[in-house]
Parts: structure tokens; sequence; C-alpha cells
């Protein structure tokens, strides 16, 4: 027997190119000798519909898509994942296509609702286990977070199942893969049955699927392995319902994975919104050199355009590395001096500001400058705006409202500030395209004479893991005290995280990396004091 493997890029809402894109992998498998075919969880509506799955009108759409896909296939068995209209009740669902029709339904036993998942709002909870007969295989079918828990997959082996399949939109995020084959272990082995994996690929807002679906024998040991961050599909061979070994894919660098993961975010945003290219603020700055970088892997050069804008505050070595850059990976570049637009404004804003000392205010007007002529560009010519803050500046504040943070995306939203000089370096392993200098100097806004970031923050490796510990592991003031932190550092770093969710809350989307960003993850309300009473029981 053998079973094809369609890790797919799917696009939420396009049930015509989704049904395509199945149909054209069912075709090729079926040349390759396959006679099973599975694909991801909701691979024919894409994950996730969100709100969508409110809409009668769209759940109508699906399964007429569903019945048409049915039709459209060749002779081979297809499992699809698909949103499941029943009576009052939506289910999400997979359904085994085979010869012009839907001959078994399965709904999903497990919904998640933790995290960036939110299926409890939409979607009712199923209750039998899928079992069907393939090529003399009892095959049992789970769709994702059904494989996390130990019942499901007792179901379906109860039921009969001498193998299982796993559909999957499984989002990436920083490890996420070795913990899906700890938990796939688990199930092929206490259940003594082999598993097939098969996770979506792809961009979908803030979120990257990463595919590396793979196959587990009933001891738990890999037998193959698909490539992260790109679609693929590969024929599985098996004798009865026991895996041959097959291809596996060497492991990647955390870097990598995390590169990888960026650039096929971005890339899919821009082209699944239908947007001609991007324009980023080029400062030369390391946040917004490794923004360019990973830019133009993802598009092409002849879709970015970068532009400097230089203020009396900007140092030549950041106009001279700048222009290196742009020179390196030969994209369209411009420069924009902005005194000119600086002064008109504090001219404009004397009457009001008097003899008050320079402060924030006119370090953030720069930046506002920067922003408005940046989304000028963008409204000219169509390309989106890629913001290059970071998610040591987003966490603390360290950033402008309708300045820097004025964009369509925000690429490197939940990017540690240590963890872009990690990818500068690997990027620039590839190939030079980050001038070591802007790597190398102390990071700076640039926005007052002699101004460096650690005037206002405390050292990045503090920061970063202050961050961490409050935000991603949810630690108290108490524990990260126990991690040997300074309690000045750590009421200092709680105080700007807290106090600038209204921030957060304006900033565009961006990809998600760790297992905790600023976007679905984490849901703060912006007018709460509870900060100042935790940080008074600590004392």
């Amino acid at each position: 027997m053998k079973i094809a493997i369609a890790q797919i890029n799917c696009i939420v809402g396009d049930l015509t190119g989704n049904a395509k894109k199945i149909v054209t992998n069912a075709i090729l498998a079926k040349e390759q000798g396959a006679t099973l075919m599975m694909t991801p969880e909701l691979s024919l509506c894409g994950y996730s519909p969100e709100d969508l799955l409110l809409r009668p009108d769209f759940l109508l759409a699906c399964e007429i898509a569903l019945l048409t896909l049915a039709k459209q296939l060749p002779d081979i068995t297809v499992v699809v994942g698909h949103p499941h209209q029943q009576g009052e009740q939506c289910f999400n669902a997979a359904s085994v296509l085979e010869g012009g029709r839907v001959v078994a339904t399965y709904h999903k036993l497990l919904l998640p609702n933790y995290g960036v998942f939110d299926e409890a709002r939409y979607f009712a909870a199923g209750s039998d286990a899928l079992v069907f007969n393939h090529g003399g295989v009892k095959v049992g079918v789970l769709i994702c977070a059904d494989v996390w828990e130990p019942k499901p997959a007792l179901l379906a082996k109860m039921a009969g199942a001498e193998l299982l399949i796993a559909m999957n939109a499984s989002p990436y995020h920083m490890k996420k893969q070795s913990a899906r084959f700890e938990v796939l272990k688990q199930r092929a082995i206490e259940n003594n049955l082999p598993v097939v994996y098969v996770n979506m690929v792809g961009g979908q807002d803030e979120l990257v699927f990463d595919g590396a679906s793979f196959v587990l024998n009933s001891h738990g040991d890999l037998m193959c392995e698909l490539p992260a961050f790109e679609p693929q599909l590969e024929i599985v061979h098996f004798e009865h319902a026991q895996p041959t070994y097959g291809k596996i894919t060497p492991n990647l660098s955390l870097e990598a994975t995390v590169y990888h993961a960026l650039k096929l975010g971005l890339a899919d945003y821009v082209n699944k919104n239908g947007f001609p290219g991007v324009v980023i603020g080029l400062s030369g700055g390391v946040d917004s050199a490794l923004t360019l970088a990973l830019a133009v892997d993802a598009l092409g050069a002849d879709k970015v355009h970068a532009v400097m804008m230089p203020s009396e505050f900007t140092a030549d070595i950041s106009v001279n590395d700048a222009r290196e850059m742009a020179e390196l990976v030969d994209i369209e570049y411009s420069e924009i001096a902005i005194k000119p637009l600086y002064d008109a404004y504090l001219t404009a804003l004397s009457p009001q500001f008097g003899v008050m000392p320079f402060d924030a205010t006119e370090e953030n007007l720069q930046a506002r400058i920067r922003g408005m002529l940046l989304m000028a560009i963008s409204n000219k010519f169509g390309s989106i705006v890629v913001t290059t803050g970071n998610k040591s500046e987003m966490a603390v504040g360290y950033c402008t409202l309708y300045g820097d943070m004025a964009g369509g995306f925000a690429l490197l939203k939940d990017v540690p500030k240590t963890l872009v000089y990690q990818l500068c370096a690997y990027r620039n392993q590839l190939s030079r395209v980050i001038p070591e200098r802007i790597i190398t100097r102390p990071p700076s806004a640039e926005l007052r004479a002699n101004q460096v970031d650690q005037d206002s923050l405390p050292p990045y490796d503090v920061l970063d893991a202050i961050i961490e510990a409050y935000v991603e592991d949810d630690l108290s003031r108490t524990d990260i005290v126990a991690l040997g932190f300074p309690i000045e550092d750590i009421n200092r770093v709680i105080a700007m995280i807290d106090r600038n969710e209204y921030k957060r809350r304006q900033s565009p989307v961006g990809v998600r990396i760790t297992d905790k960003g600023f976007g679905k993850d984490r849901r703060y309300p912006i007018t709460a004091k509870l900060s100042e009473y935790w940080k008074t029981r600590l004392n």
C-alpha cells in the first residue's frame, strides 16, 4: 500500500483554489501509485476561517465545494478536512472521498480553546471514532488536537484501527516539532499503532504553518519526515499497516527555522493579499537590516523599496551602512531628509510648546514624520509598509504610535532583540547581505544626540529574559526574582509591559514564532491596576 501525504499551502476562503490543489496532488499521487491521500485539517477552506464559520452562506459554500471536489478527483481515496454543518451544529470534520462521493465523515473530538485557538467558539465536539477499510487495512482518522490526549486514539484502536492518520493545521513556534514528535510517539507506543501525521504549510495572518509532516511506526520510530516551510507531496510505502523507511529531511537549526518561518509568513501575507511589494524604512540599524534581508529573500529584490530618512541626529555611518546594504541586496533605495519637515512641525508647534525643553515629544515627532512618508509611498504605489520593531521594543513600549509602528505588517513583532542579532549572523553565514558594523555597533533610535537604547532600557539580554519570564511563562515577580534578576529591573520592565498594552493593541499583525506572541495568544485588559498591587505585595 502507498499513502500520499499532501502537505499543501491553503488560503482561507479560497474554496476553488484549495480544491484545485487537492485535485492536482491527487492526480500526481495516483500517477506515483498511491491509493490513499491525506490532506491537512480544514484543507478545503483553509485554517482558520474564524468568524466566517458563523456565516451560513460560507458553510453552504463549503458543503457544495466538498461535493464538487469528490466528483473531480481521480480514482484514489482522499481524506479532506472541512467544516461540516449538521443541523444547528458545526463540526471540524474530515471526510473520506471515494468514487465521486463522500463515503464517511469524522468529527474532531477535542477542540482546543487556548493560545491562538478558539475552536469552542465555532465547533461542536464529535463523539465517535471513524475507522475505514482501505486496501485491507483499517485506518483510523484523527484531527490535530485529538492526538494531544490519549482518548481519541484509544477510541480508534478500540474500533479496530490498525493505522492512525492525523490531519493537522498545527502552527509553528520555536521547538514545536520536537514537542509533536514526543506526543505522537506516545500515541504510537501506547496503542502499538503506526501514525501518519500531515500538517498544513503556509502563512495565515500571524500564524505560520510549517508542514514538516512525518510518519512513525508502531514503536514510535521516525520513518519519514517531509521538509518544513514548503509544499510537498510524499508517497509513503506500507507493508500492510507498517511503514517502511522513507525520506527523512535533516533538521534545521533554531535560527534557520525562525528565519524560514518569518520569510514564509511575510511572503504569504503579501502575496495572498495581493500587494505588489513592500516598503521599508531603512535606518542603518539591526532591526531594519534584518527586515530588509527577509523581505528580499521572501519576495525578491524587485518587490522591495527601502527608504532612508536621516535627521540631524542620524550618524553618517548609519546612512553609509544603509546605502551599502541596499547595494548588496540590489533593491530600489531612496533617501528623504526629514529635517526640513521636522523644523516646519516645530515652527507650527512653537506657540503651544513655548520654551519647554526637548523631550520624547520631539523624538516621537521624528518617528511620526518617517511613518507619514512611508505611508504616503505606500498609498501612491500600493506596496505595504513593513514595520521593523521587535518583540523587546513592543513589550516595553519602546516604539512610537503612528511612527515606527505605522504600517501593515510587523514582521519582527514576536522576535526578541537578542534573537534579531542571532538571525542577522545566520543570514550572513549564507551570504553577506548585512554590513558587519550594523551588527556590532550599539543599537540606537537616533532621535536625539548621542542616544543609545540602554539609556532607556536594561541590557537586552536582561530585558529579553524578564520579558520571556513574565509574558511567555507567566511567572510572578517573586519567581523572576528567584531567577537572579535585580528587583529594580523586574519592577521597571513589568511596569513598562503593563502600561503599554494600549500600544500593542494598535500594532499591525506580525509573524508568531514563540509560544506566546503579542496577538491572539495574549489578551490582557488595557485598563487595569494589578501591577502596583503585585509590586506592593512583593516588597
